[in-house]
């Protein structure tokens, strides 16, 4: 399972990473607005926003990709390695128990 993860703390991105590999997701970590944004993101089967550290420019782009492509977004008020966890934990189970942690 691949993971995008929008938003974030850049301090916090490698924990994000190691977060999500332990849940058996590979991710990308945008914390900032990157060129051609939309193309980078590619065709995850996730989009993860954290909604407090994310500019209304990377939501755009968010959810013209996910549109444009049928990706799921899951949407985190919170940019804590808690809520990332919640809400990995959270899509298991609602997904027949996929990612769930190692």
């Amino acid at each position: 399972m691949s993971i995008v993860i929008v938003g974030g703390n850049d301090r916090m991105a490698t924990r994000y990473s190691e977060i999500c590999k332990a849940y058996n997701f590979k991710a990308k970590v945008f914390t900032q607005m990157v060129g051609d944004f939309e193309s980078k993101i590619g065709k995850p089967d996730l989009i993860a926003v954290l909604t407090t550290t994310c500019s209304h420019k990377m939501l755009g782009s968010v959810k013209r990709s996910s549109e444009k492509r049928s990706i799921p977004v899951k949407h985190i008020n919170s940019s804590s390695a808690s809520a990332l966890k919640k809400m990995l934990e959270e899509y298991g189970k609602d997904n027949n128990n996929v990612g769930t942690r190692s």
